[in-house]
């Protein structure tokens, strides 16, 4: 990625789309904009873009064929889908489908601004460690377990309930985690929503989506004091919470497995 990271934004609404241009603009980024997916392909055809924030719901080219006409040309762009239709479900299928990440509606204009920070750390540690010789191969997640992909894990236990972490690249993309906020034992989840919160050292706060839906009931208290484990040793002591699912069999088809 350029000293200067592009980003292009697009959105079927004119004040929408203006205002998240808005918020992405700094002196390290340049930020451009299309009103349809079909602009927004023509546009990137011609210049291709780091980062792609697109609405889901567009008509025409919607955002998931946008991210799908995308991803398959230029596989490393990250794409963040915007959502503010009632299910999740869509935006994680999303992710299924190589999306970055998604940030649901109303949403302020630091959570732009994090997602897309993360988006293009992603991509700063990544895309270098792919093109360069390595003597020993890129990290990846342990077979037999299911994620919410490059973003966190589930792993089904033989007691019934599920274990869940972060995934490896979602913590890389935030780089030094300085407090992990876990959600409080006997609270109830649902897959795609908020599961934790992920502090970095650059003071932004990030969002950990749940792979799973159902009750906590065990949380690692270890990581309430030393957050670094969940870097250290994302899938074994840094695992996060325990999960008493309540479907399953449906969520586990909404996710990847290693």
């Amino acid at each position: 990625m350029s000293a200067r990271s592009r980003v292009l934004v697009v959105d079927d609404e004119v004040p929408v789309c203006k205002s998240m241009a808005a918020a992405l603009v700094d002196q390290n980024r340049e930020v451009d904009t299309a009103l349809s997916g079909e602009e927004a392909l023509a546009k990137d055809m011609t210049s291709p873009f780091d980062v792609v924030v697109v609405d889901l719901m567009m008509p025409g080219v919607s955002g998931m064929d946008l991210l799908k006409a995308i991803k398959e040309r230029r596989p490393d762009v990250a794409v963040i889908m915007v959502t503010g239709y009632p299910s999740i479900k869509s935006a994680v299928q999303a992710i299924k489908l190589g999306a970055f990440d998604y940030i649901p509606k109303p949403f302020t204009p630091a959570e732009l601004r994090s997602l897309e920070a993360r988006a293009e750390e992603r991509i700063r540690v990544l895309r270098p460690a792919r093109e360069a010789e390595q003597e020993e191969p890129l990290r990846v997640m342990p077979a037999g377990l299911y994620a919410i992909a490059a973003h966190c894990w589930a792993k089904p236990m033989e007691e019934g309930t599920v274990q869940v972490g972060m995934h490896h690249i979602f913590q890389m993309s935030v780089r030094r985690i300085v407090a992990i906020q876990l959600p409080d034992v006997n609270s109830a989840v649902n897959q795609g929503e908020v599961l934790a919160l992920v502090s970095g050292y650059d003071r932004n706060v990030y969002r950990l989506w749940a792979p799973v839906s159902g009750t906590v009931v065990a949380v690692n208290e270890a990581l309430k004091s030393h957050p670094e484990i969940a870097s250290r040793d994302p899938y074994g002591e840094g695992w996060l919470v325990l999960i008493r699912p309540s479907r399953l069999e449906e969520d586990l088809k909404n996710l990847v497995r290693s």
